[in-house]
């Protein structure tokens, strides 16, 4: 599952709002980790915005933070964490905290995001269903 969610060129095709993502670069730290820069479009309506994040893949800690560095919000910041307690089984914390810069954008938005960000999981697990297999 880190793999999947760590796939970011890929959340265009099923994670909900996002419309387009960019990658602007990639450089590997110190054991394993890779940063990445990204651009995201999300859109809804007529509403459309664009916002660049610093995403740190730690597949050794099962770690994945992105971190807010231009766009609409006055910051925004998520968190991954992957656990398996057992073969073919993956428990997943997702934490997010945003918040954005006018009152206008976020009075229009952040209702939409809320039902957004609730229906990720639903996304993330119809994704591993279709590239991992549904499970039994």
């Amino acid at each position: 599952m880190f793999h999947l969610v760590a796939d970011i060129e890929q959340y265009p095709r099923f994670v909900p709002l996002c419309q387009n993502l960019v990658v602007r670069g990639r450089r590997p730290l110190e054991a394993e980790r890779e940063v990445l820069i990204a651009d995201m479009t999300v859109a809804y309506k007529v509403v459309k915005e664009t916002f660049t994040s610093r995403v740190t893949l730690d597949p050794s800690n099962l770690e994945i933070l992105v971190e807010y560095l231009d766009g609409p919000f006055k910051h925004l910041e998520n968190r991954w964490n992957f656990l398996s307690p057992e073969d073919h089984l993956c428990d997943i914390s997702f934490y997010i905290d945003y918040e954005f810069k006018s009152r206008t954008l976020g009075a229009l938005m952040g209702t939409m995001f809320d039902r957004a960000f609730r229906k990720f999981s639903e996304a993330f697990e119809a994704r591993a269903d279709e590239v991992y297999g549904a499970a039994a």
